[in-house]
């Protein structure tokens, strides 16, 4: 049996039933809050709504359970922090002469 890593998907149901594949890329916190950071897997790159999906992780009955940020506020504060944190990363890469690691594209 041959083991292979890489990224992890979620499958997550709306409100309304429809079932959405979500790649999950980070995770991560702001504040005192902790958030994931998903983009779509099963929707194409070229598509206008294609994009970071940040949701919020919240403890409900005691189980963890992901919902969506409805403030818009804090939804463009955490998308700022979170591309800062990126940047930084990635200038800290830079600075040591090590190169990002990135996912290798199957197509």
């Amino acid at each position: 049996m041959s083991e292979e890593f890489g990224s992890d998907y979620i499958t997550i149901t709306d409100d309304e039933g429809n079932a959405f594949e979500l790649e999950h890329l980070d995770t991560f916190e702001h504040g005192d809050d902790l958030y994931m950071v998903f983009l779509p897997a099963d929707m194409d790159e070229k598509d206008e709504n294609y994009g970071l999906i940040i949701l919020k992780v919240i403890e409900e009955n005691g189980e963890e359970i992901l919902t969506t940020i409805d403030d818009d506020l804090e939804l463009e504060t955490v998308y700022n922090a979170y591309m800062k944190m990126l940047f930084e990363a990635e200038e800290g890469l830079a600075a040591s002469g090590e190169d990002a690691v990135l996912p290798e594209d199957d197509e």
